[in-house]
């Protein structure tokens, strides 16, 4: 069902763990689980599982599609879907950070995907999606194919990363896909989760970081370099304006030009 309404692989595959959870959790079949179960069950993850506003977002409207869809209830779980998100803003590397992350990378495969991920701001599902005919090094375009909105989107590519990348297919020279397995096939998500957890560590940042907060580092990198919020949306692949806002409020030079009284006394 959610294949034929065009759900992204990522968003299937969380769907239907959330699913998966929620019979393992009730230990019968979800038919024969009320709309009060359910209630209890989010009541308990929240507040003893201390889940975050997007997990119980997501689990919620996972579990509402699988009743309305598979198995045609009339159950009422809408309002379950909490109406506010926590005000957090996204945490972001200093430039010198991100320099640091990618000099304590020796291998060249691992040095490529974090240079590159930031260079181009790619979510962590696209720098693994892509296949080696979407570099053009004649353009100096990097093409992402069907990303998260199913839109294929252009990007400048880096002169720096093009050399990286030729250094590194000289030593790799994979098959179709950019960055590959040991047996081939793509490269997966949790081997660049766990190349940068080690990175992050060995260097010394202290910061919750993640792979993709190489990706809020470009963005508010790019707009600390000037660059228009509206071309920053075109080069994330954002729907909404909205979305990219967000950066101007990490975004630091118009406050670092702002004076703290305590100077002028």
């Amino acid at each position: 069902i959610l294949e034929v309404k065009r759900y992204s692989p990522n968003t299937i595959k969380t769907y239907s763990s959330f699913v998966s959870l929620a019979k393992g959790y009730f230990k019968k079949p979800l038919n024969k689980v009320s709309e009060q179960d359910l209630y209890e069950y989010v009541y308990n993850l929240i507040h003893h599982k201390k889940i975050s506003f997007s997990y119980q977002k997501q689990m919620v409207m996972s579990l509402k599609l699988y009743y309305k869809e598979v198995l045609n209830s009339t159950i009422n779980i809408q309002y379950l879907i909490p109406s506010r998100r926590e005000k957090k803003l996204p945490s972001v590397l200093s430039k010198n950070e991100v320099k640091r992350l990618i000099n304590g990378l020796s291998n060249i495969k691992h040095k490529c995907i974090i240079s590159l991920m930031y260079s181009a701001g790619l979510r962590i599902s696209e720098v693994v999606g892509l296949e080696i005919i979407d570099i053009d090094s004649e353009r100096m375009i990097i093409t992402v194919r069907g990303a998260k909105n199913y839109k294929d989107r252009n990007l400048p590519l880096s002169e720096n990363i093009l050399l990286l990348l030729r250094e590194y297919y000289k030593e790799y020279s994979p098959n179709k896909y950019l960055f590959e397995g040991q047996k081939g096939g793509k490269y997966t998500a949790s081997s660049i989760r766990q190349t940068f957890n080690r990175v992050v560590k060995k260097v010394g940042i202290k910061k919750n970081a993640s792979p993709h907060t190489l990706r809020h580092s470009y963005a508010t990198h790019l707009l600390e370099d000037g660059v228009d919020v509206r071309i920053i949306q075109k080069l994330l692949g954002h729907h909404s304006l909205n979305t990219t806002m967000i950066y101007t409020h990490i975004a630091t030079p118009t406050l670092l030009k702002v004076k703290s009284p305590f100077d002028t006394l």
